[in-house]
Formats: structure tokens, sequence, C-alpha cells
């Protein structure tokens, strides 16, 4: 079994805040693969479905951002889940927007979801990180964070959602440089290739 945790914060207000990335991205898991009706537990709501033979629990905390280590670590426990099994999306400052990138542990960068839920099953989990972008002004990043994905945003943000989905196996069985190429060739195609002329 495997937990795919979503970050965000609960509430209308934040559904579209760049910093609720995580939420959007698992809520286009649940819906592109069938995934079971979302139910309140571990202080959050979960959904369940199957990836690559594999049952995959999604968790979307629904306390907020800072405090989301409570409901991961009542997951955690709850299903003894070993945590390379365990993949947190969350919106990463220090990508370009739709960028991504996996890792396995690390610091939190400032990121007081990924702090909370460190302190609560220790930082050895695997991170898939949203690029949202820089504001370039550190005054300015809490609004940025804090505020509204741009109409300007939506091309790139509904095919690396989409892309994300789409090859969400592909973390399941291990293949998470392959994931990532994967997902960034779906938001970056390359130019068509010009036929050349007789």
């Amino acid at each position: 079994m495997f937990l795919f945790v979503g970050l965000g914060n609960p509430g209308a207000k934040y559904a579209s805040n760049r910093h609720n990335i995580g939420f959007m991205a698992v809520d286009v898991i649940a819906a592109a693969h069938g995934f079971s009706p979302w139910k309140k537990k571990f202080q959050g709501e979960i959904s369940e479905g199957v990836l690559a033979g594999e049952k995959v629990l999604l968790l979307k905390p629904q306390i907020f951002m800072n405090e989301s280590g409570r409901s991961v670590g009542e997951a955690v426990r709850f299903h003894n889940m070993p945590l390379d099994k365990v993949f947190v999306f969350y919106d990463e400052l220090d990508l370009e927007p739709s960028k991504i990138r996996v890792k396995l542990g690390g610091g939190a960068a400032g990121h007081n979801g990924i702090r909370s839920i460190s302190s609560h099953i220790t930082p050895e989990f695997k991170r898939v990180r949203l690029g949202i972008g820089h504001p370039g002004d550190a005054r300015m990043v809490m609004p940025h964070v804090l505020g509204d994905f741009a109409k300007s945003d939506r091309e790139w943000l509904v095919a690396l959602l989409d892309a994300v989905a789409d090859n969400a196996a592909m973390l399941i069985e291990g293949a998470e440089a392959k994931f990532q190429s994967h997902v960034h060739l779906k938001v970056n195609p390359p130019p068509p290739r010009e036929k050349k002329k007789d």
C-alpha cells in the first residue's frame, strides 16, 4: 500500500491558491483513475484506489498547512506505512512554474507543511515538488504563495496536473526519473520537426 498526500489549506477561500497545488494534484489523480469518493478520516479526507496493481490511499489533511503532519502521522501509524511508500505533493518556490522534481528526504526549505510532516514521521518520505516559481522578492513570498493562480497560469497548470495523474503509476513502480521526464515532455512538448524538402 502507498500513501499519496496532497498539501493545501482547507476551505473555499484557499482552493485556488498556489499553496494548494498539492490538493489539486491528488484531486486530479483521484478523478483520472476512478478512486473512491472522498470521506473524512485521519483529520483529513481520504480516497482509495489502485495504481500499477497496488492499493493507494490519497490524503488531503483538513487542518491548516503548518499542522498537516498530525494528519499524515495518524495515517502512517494506522497503516504501519513504510516511509519510502509515502509521497507528499506540494508547492515549491525554488522551481520554475510547471517544473517538477521528486526526491527522498531533505530539509523543509521554509515550507511549513513539510516541516510539520517531518516532525511527525521524520524527514525520510518522498517529496513531489511542484514548481510555482519565486516572486523575486522575499517580502512578496507570502502573498504569492497564498494568492490564486493567474488566468495566464491555467494552460501549464492543467497540463502539469494532467501529466502527474497520467504518469502517477510510475511513482508506484519506482521509476521516479522516468516520471519526471514524462511529465516534463507532456508540459513542454518538443517543437514539431520540419519535414525535409525534396
